[in-house]
């Protein structure tokens, strides 16, 4: 019956698509995120919904008479440059048979962040696009919760398998950044009980991420939540949300996760931290012996064998850092260490300029609850190898889209203003500038 249902959803939205590209980019980022047919057992479940959707969005986004530009700011070059030198990197890897299948997931990944920034240019597009994004998370967040709460949390919360959020450690990165998002449509929204909703939407999901059980989650939520009070527009608020989250964890966690968590601290007893900082030795040695790095999957026995202080202790990178750095070297660390500090800059940016005007405050909300879904990313992918995370270049584009939006609005204001004031001059509203992390 999933089967079917997943099945006739998906195809009976094609034909809105290839009217209506953008709802192509909706439709896609519903089954890339929830992936709804991980969740079927039938003929559904290996299915390629994803790439037919792509298709036929490429196919409508072809024939739309729409203006169809990407949004050239330095995010979207940089990102462009780090894509064109991971095809350097896969040329020149150690693994070339395992290497290109990655690199043609990635740029399938990237080519759709792409297009959702050539369509997704207007107000009502973009938040469509961060509730069909966040809601598709917070399905497990809510599911995830529910399931720690009556289990009393001495199970991992996980995702869908064969996804990149299947695992423990996935699906806990993927809740702490999707709760800033929920927060951003508590704010936009006018209806008290979609309000509601999204608080328990936001408890739900925290419990979730501590239900999986994943320490890296665990400290990323740590960094995010003080983060989120900071940006947060009403700190009492949030200290109450985060109190009742405080207390559901203590209710509901059993005595064996405060026994995994406390192993933070004594990091150097625990083999897997152990394995951690072997992989990480294994990635810089490698790294400064090849400048364009092993290429894609070059976590391997044999390059471990060759450069790891313990070649017998393999690990998968568990970081997106060090994954990045024994992936594509050190101009690929630097690119990708680059595109995040724009992308935070530019965030900060839209919150100075959208601040104190109420008919762009919705973008100075958005573009700080993107920060607080950075810091979780940042902080907790540093024990994580998910550098090609799509909800992450997801969320480059969002910020990206914000600004094209905020600058546009500012522009069509200014030309009603000049029409009223003939001969006065027009203030254009700056495209860079040296942002101001102001909290809002």
């Amino acid at each position: 019956m999933r089967d079917i249902f997943v099945t006739a959803v998906v195809f009976g939205t094609l034909p809105f698509v290839l009217s209506r590209p953008y709802v192509g980019i909706l439709l896609w980022t519903w089954v890339s995120f929830m992936n709804p047919h991980r969740l079927c057992w039938g003929f559904a479940y290996d299915f390629p919904f994803a790439m037919i959707v792509a298709l036929v969005t490429l196919i409508s986004m072809l024939i739309s008479h729409e203006p169809k530009k990407i949004p050239w700011t330095r995010e979207t070059v940089i990102l462009l440059i780090f894509v064109l030198w991971m095809v350097v990197t896969t040329i020149f890897s150690v693994y070339p048979i395992l290497a290109w299948p990655q690199l043609e997931k990635v740029a399938k990944i990237q080519l759709m962040v792409f297009v959702t920034m050539m369509l997704m240019q207007n107000k009502e597009r973009l938040n469509l696009l961060v509730w069909v994004l966040a809601l598709s998370l917070a399905f497990y967040g809510v599911k995830g919760g529910i399931f720690t709460i009556t289990h009393g949390g001495i199970y991992h919360v996980k995702g869908p398998p064969n996804t990149f959020i299947g695992g423990d450690n996935e699906m806990g990165l993927a809740l702490i950044m999707t709760i800033p998002l929920l927060r951003y449509l508590q704010l936009i929204t006018t209806r008290l009980w979609l309000r509601y909703a999204m608080t328990a939407a936001i408890m739900l999901s925290a419990l979730a991420a501590i239900g999986s059980q994943s320490r890296g989650a665990m400290l990323g939520m740590a960094a995010m939540g003080v983060f989120f009070w900071l940006k947060s527009r009403n700190k009492l608020f949030t200290s109450l949300l985060a109190a009742v989250a405080a207390a559901l964890i203590l209710m509901t966690m059993p005595q064996q996760w405060f026994d995994r968590m406390s192993t933070i601290e004594n990091y150097q007893q625990d083999p897997s931290a152990e394995g951690r900082i072997n992989a990480w030795k294994m990635a810089l040695n490698l790294a400064k012996d090849r400048p364009l790095g092993g290429g894609f999957e070059a976590f391997q026995p044999g390059m471990f064998a060759i450069y790891a202080p313990q070649p017998w202790n393999v690990h998968d990178s568990h970081s997106i850092y060090f994954e990045v750095l024994g992936e594509h070297g050190f101009f690929g660390l630097f690119l990708f260490l680059m595109l995040g500090l724009m992308v935070w800059r530019t965030a900060s940016w839209i919150i100075k300029h959208a601040r104190g005007d109420p008919e762009n405050r919705w973008a100075a909300d958005l573009a700080a609850m993107v920060q607080v879904s950075l810091v979780g990313y940042g902080s907790a992918g540093a024990f994580l190898g998910l550098a090609n995370f799509d909800l992450y270049y997801t969320l480059i584009a969002v910020v990206v889209l914000c600004k094209t939006v905020l600058v546009a609005r500012q522009a069509a204001r200014n030309i009603e203003s000049a029409h009223d004031t003939a001969g006065q001059p027009v203030k254009v509203l700056p495209s860079g500038g040296d942002p101001q992390h102001e909290a809002i």
